[in-house]
């Protein structure tokens, strides 16, 4: 019970970071709350990592679906 209140805690931390371009935060700060809390009791530091790792692995996945959604060759990197 200790930990789901620590993990809502953090959450609740990460809370106002949780805007349009910051999708994923809110469940890598739980995420994040959790492994810190039982990786020496870095719960904060853990909530703030996973809102971090939680967004860049949300934009990955979101430029994955466009890329789809318009075909593989929708992107090509500049050549110089």
């Amino acid at each position: 019970m200790k930990l789901i209140k620590t993990a809502l805690i953090a959450a609740a931390f990460a809370l106002p970071l949780a805007n349009a371009h910051a999708e994923g935060c809110l469940k890598g700060a739980a995420v994040g709350a959790v492994a810190g809390h039982f990786a020496g009791h870095h719960t904060v530091l853990g909530a703030m990592a996973g809102c971090a790792i939680g967004h860049h692995m949300a934009k990955k996945e979101r430029q994955q679906r466009l890329a789809a959604a318009h075909g593989a060759n929708a992107y090509q990197p500049a050549s110089h």
